[in-house]
């Protein structure tokens, strides 16, 4: 582990890319292949392979204090080590450096076998024993590697991707097959075995572990929308919870855009995907569903409903009926045996048809009437008030912009974000952002508000208050109705900090009430009901457009404008 951790700070202190990958090739190389195995997982700043669901239950007070007792350290001392450093491996290696703390140093094998030991371990007690016992016996740098793997933060400049080139430049493998092995196993040690060995083209799809999510890149109109591609397919933006579904005899596991399993907080969904015949792999939305009135229609409710489903480690059935939800699938990544993802998306639309053409759905299947609405056609069931919740997003052409407006228009009416455009010929790229998906949306509106709390930010921001909470009035009072750090250049933030350093009313720690002058413009996708703030409202993506030094704090809007915003947002007329 030592060398592990001395090869670690050999890639921090470099910023070339090339360097860090020839760096951590050549230390590879110099290892025995159960050793590198391990080191490839710990470097792409992973426990436990990326398909295996178990977590060390490891939080950052239980972390905290194990720290502190190894150190033999104060809170105190941890805590301007922390506030130093802005990072608790390096601020654990500066408190075990100044108590001289010796540890006979451990192996890679052995840090692996009690990161086993942890994970199944039942309560905090047990955890933090094997936790203390196991930075005990490292040495100080070796102690701050550990906390650094065990918080997943290894802030040294190396990605999952760059761990990659260095496993196919150690072992002379090309780089496209390790990539596509570690996306299929989601296990970058397993894959560092398989090219040791030379086959890499021996690696299989393991279902039930996800696979990154292509991204698209926003476009500001239609016209420059279609200035990347002809002829584009275009879909409706659904403001929901993006998911992959993997299927396969009978079992089911949802998971979201950040790979964490969901499954459980959309529970009535399983039965309805369990009934596709064909092992798939499934890109869609997760959103709170209007399901068929008198007209045969049905169609997406705004986000503020699917958010109460979110975070719950428990589903009822209340919650269940109050807020339906359905899964709409636009993209298939496996299916028939095969990863289709090289595919053009025309390609993968037609297998994606014949996926659905093979369910045997509880009830009957969706199709698209000229508006673009969702008709039912119900099957004859044995319970006939039951409609199917996995629904094929339907799919229009436009080659002009005046379709794509037109589209755009239709979409909004529908009460969704916008359109998400696509080129007829692209690839699945998992994780990328590029051109060929293009998102094209309407920011709902803006708000002038006042800030009325600053937080310290994290990592590179450790020493600015970058994390600002506003407030819009409501009569004489001001109430908070979001929080946002992004927008703003580093000179634009320095300038805030020691604005609201010389402006402090309350020093919490880490956040400072400050006194509510600075006004704000911001932006946000959507306005929620919500207890999170004391205005009853939040702002969704809240994001700084800029600093308004021509506006004075009396000048901000008002809870009556947040109101009316997100009545009109409800497709409700306010009265007065």
């Amino acid at each position: 582990m030592q060398r592990l951790a001395e090869t670690a700070e050999r890639i921090a202190a470099t910023t070339k890319k090339s360097e860090k990958v020839g760096i951590l090739a050549d230390f590879l190389r110099s290892l025995p292949v159960d050793d590198a195995a391990h080191a490839a997982l710990f470097l792409s700043g992973r426990v436990f392979p990326g398909y295996d669901e178990r977590t060390l239950q490891v939080g950052g007070a239980l972390l905290w204090r194990s720290i502190v007792e190894v150190s033999r350290r104060t809170d105190a001392d941890l805590t301007a080590a922390y506030r130093k450093h802005g990072d608790l491996g390096a601020a654990s290696y500066q408190v075990l450096i100044s108590a001289n703390h010796t540890g006979p140093g451990v192996v890679l094998a052995e840090i692996a076998d009690t990161f086993e030991q942890i994970a199944a371990t039942r309560g905090p007690a047990g955890r933090a024993k094997l936790v203390i016992h196991l930075l005990a016996h490292a040495t100080a740098l070796e102690a701050k590697y550990i906390v650094k793997i065990i918080t997943g933060e290894l802030r040294i400049g190396l990605k999952e991707s760059l761990v990659e080139e260095a496993i196919a430049k150690a072992y002379e493998a090309p780089l496209s097959e390790v990539q596509r092995a570690d996306m299929m196993l989601g296990d970058i040690a397993g894959t560092l075995r398989l090219a040791v060995e030379g086959k890499l083209d021996q690696a299989r799809m393991r279902m039930f572990h996800p696979i990154g999510f292509m991204l698209a890149s926003p476009a500001e109109t239609a016209q420059e929308a279609l200035e990347y591609f002809q002829h584009a397919a275009v879909e409706d933006k659904y403001d929901g919870i993006r998911a992959q579904a993997h299927v396969s005899q009978g079992k089911v596991q949802l998971f979201s855009r950040t790979l964490d399993d969901v499954t459980g907080s959309f529970p009535e969904l399983v039965p309805h995907l369990a009934a596709f015949a064909d092992e798939a792999v499934l890109d869609g939305e997760v959103v709170a569903w209007e399901f068929p009135d008198e007209s045969g229609t049905g169609h997406a409710k705004p986000f503020s409903q699917i958010q109460k489903r979110l975070g719950r480690k428990r589903v009822t059935r209340d919650l269940m009926a109050e807020v339906p939800v359905a899964y709409v699938v636009f993209d298939v990544l496996y299916a028939g045996g095969e990863l289709v993802i090289d595919r053009p998306l025309a390609e993968r639309s037609q297998i994606l048809e014949s996926v659905f053409a093979n369910a045997k759905f509880v009830a009957g299947a969706p199709t698209e009437n000229p508006q673009g609405l969702f008709v039912f056609e119900p099957a004859v069931t044995s319970n006939h008030k039951e409609q199917p919740r996995v629904l094929r997003a339907p799919v229009l052409r436009a080659d002009s912009t005046c379709e794509v407006e037109a589209l755009f228009e239709a979409a909004l009416a529908r009460g969704n974000e916008g359109l998400m455009i696509k080129d007829l010929s692209s690839p699945y790229t998992p994780g990328r952002r590029g051109r060929t998906w293009l998102k094209l949306k309407r920011e709902l509106a803006t708000l002038d508000v006042v800030v009325t709390a600053a937080e310290w930010g994290h990592g590179k921001r450790i020493n600015v208050l970058s994390d600002c909470t506003f407030a819009v009035k409501r009569g004489d009072e001001l109430v908070n109705i979001g929080k946002a750090y992004s927008g703003l250049t580093d000179a634009e933030i320095a300038e805030m900090t020691e604005y609201f350093l010389a402006h402090t009313i309350n020093d919490r720690g880490f956040v400072r009430d400050v006194e509510p002058n600075l006004v704000l413009e911001v932006a946000f996708n959507a306005i929620m009901k919500s207890d999170r703030h004391n205005s009853g409202y939040a702002l969704r993506f809240p994001r700084i457009l800029r600093i308004r030094k021509d506006k004075l704090p009396e000048d901000i809007d008002t809870i009556e404008t947040v109101e009316q915003i997100y009545a009109r947002q409800h497709g409700v007329k306010k009265t007065a």
